[in-house]
């Protein structure tokens, strides 16, 4: 199998699809029904707890918010439509208005960006997700207000549907909010996106099966901890990952290195000429080669692992390798980036917005990118890791100094 559709798969699967998964399987054969009573009274305490407290420290808005949804949820669902209360009068009629509006309120805070907790667009959005508390209590409180109607109706007729006991405004806005996360997800492809999706499957669960009660506050709690794990996750992807090029940091590298054993090598690869490339062009552009670069460095040949060491330089690390046995890698590389012209949009910084931009994004120019590089090994007189760095950044400055766009050991 291709190993970009394997790092998809992985990414959409783990760790979401995994803990959601792993809580259905447990609570469908039974596993937790001893211990059931005592984990409704600690788990969604402790994530939302969890997620309260991570949220403010690293000022995830989306979390604290999606966490709260998802509380106000649980404990009125507990409160009005546990056991059989879900299936006629008020309590019917909140349990198929908190599962129309839940799934659409999960979609929503997944396509907002982060605008703070304590904030005028944080409490905006903590006074719309109140306000939203108040109108289903109005909705099932007043049935004359003829809204309850709308909310319980269902297809009878139509047997797949009629198993499910949701409503058919419910099972739209599911679809809505699935289809809205899916296509969020294959857009920007990270954690937290894949955290909202399998969050709302999680609550999906807990409505299906049609009873309120422990099982349905096990399943809000996981979604709630698939948030919680996904923004962990994504923190130690900015620590370890350079947020600009997608391929490991600095911080990864020295964790690389230290894990090392006999001999390696590590190249430093620099961009010829970047200061005067993103004089020239703009900084956006600068960024754009940096990435279309990076994408490169990261099908470079015979082991070798990428990482991007600080503003136009990078680091490949090659395990186990001699540079003589290196060097016909980076040469190759080398040689195909000098032959390569990399389109990217236009981005004059002192041009004035357009009133009317055109569709595409801007011209495109048709950029030659070149790179210099500078090897070195491990052996007696380079013993450490950061010895080998040295040794490496001085062949690069060597190769600098011969007129670039060359290797240098």
């Amino acid at each position: 199998m291709n190993s970009v559709v394997v790092r998809t798969l992985f990414s959409l699967f783990v760790p979401g699809g995994l803990v959601v998964f792993t809580t259905a399987i447990l609570l469908y054969m039974g596993t937790l029904d001893k211990s059931l009573s005592a984990l409704v009274h600690i788990y969604p305490y402790a994530v939302a707890a969890a997620g309260l407290l991570l949220g403010w420290r690293f000022n995830r808005s989306r979390l604290v918010f999606a966490i709260l949804v998802l509380a106000l949820a649980d404990r009125a669902l507990l409160y009005f439509s546990a056991g059989s209360l879900a299936s006629a009068g008020m309590g019917r009629t909140l349990y198929n208005t908190v599962a129309f509006l839940l799934p659409l309120n999960l979609a929503a805070l997944s396509l907002m960006q982060e605008r703070g907790i304590i904030t005028v667009h944080g409490i905006g959005r903590l006074s719309f997700i109140l306000s939203q508390a108040v109108v289903v209590y109005l909705i099932c409180r007043f049935p004359q207000l003829g809204l309850a109607g709308f909310f319980n109706y269902s297809l009878a007729k139509a047997h797949l549907l009629s198993r499910l006991s949701l409503a058919l405004p419910a099972l739209m806005a599911f679809g809505t909010a699935f289809f809205l996360l899916a296509i969020r997800f294959i857009r920007h492809e990270t954690v937290l996106e894949n955290g909202f999706f399998w969050a709302l499957l999680s609550v999906f669960l807990a409505f299906a099966a049609g009873k309120i009660g422990p099982f349905s506050t096990i399943y809000f709690a996981t979604a709630g901890a698939v948030l919680v794990i996904s923004v962990i996750e994504t923190s130690h992807s900015m620590a370890f990952q350079d947020e600009l090029t997608g391929i490991p940091g600095r911080r990864a590298l020295d964790e690389a290195l230290l894990k090392l054993t006999g001999n390696y090598s590590v190249a430093m690869l620099d961009i010829d000429f970047f200061k005067k490339f993103n004089d020239r062009y703009g900084h956006d552009v600068g960024d754009q080669v940096l990435r279309l670069v990076a994408s490169r460095f990261t099908q470079v040949s015979g082991g070798g692992k990428p990482y991007r060491y600080g503003g136009e330089e990078f680091t490949v690390v090659f395990p186990g390798k001699t540079v003589s046995e290196t060097t016909p890698h980076l040469e190759r590389l080398r040689k195909e980036l000098a032959k390569t012209r990399f389109i990217v949009r236009g981005g004059d910084r002192r041009r004035k917005k357009s009133e009317n931009p055109k569709k595409g994004g801007g011209p495109r120019k048709r950029v030659k990118v070149t790179i210099s590089i500078g090897v070195a090994e491990r052996n007696e007189r380079y013993g450490s890791p950061a010895q080998v760095i040295q040794a490496a950044d001085k062949a690069l400055y060597r190769a600098k100094k011969k007129g670039r766009n060359r290797t240098s050991t």
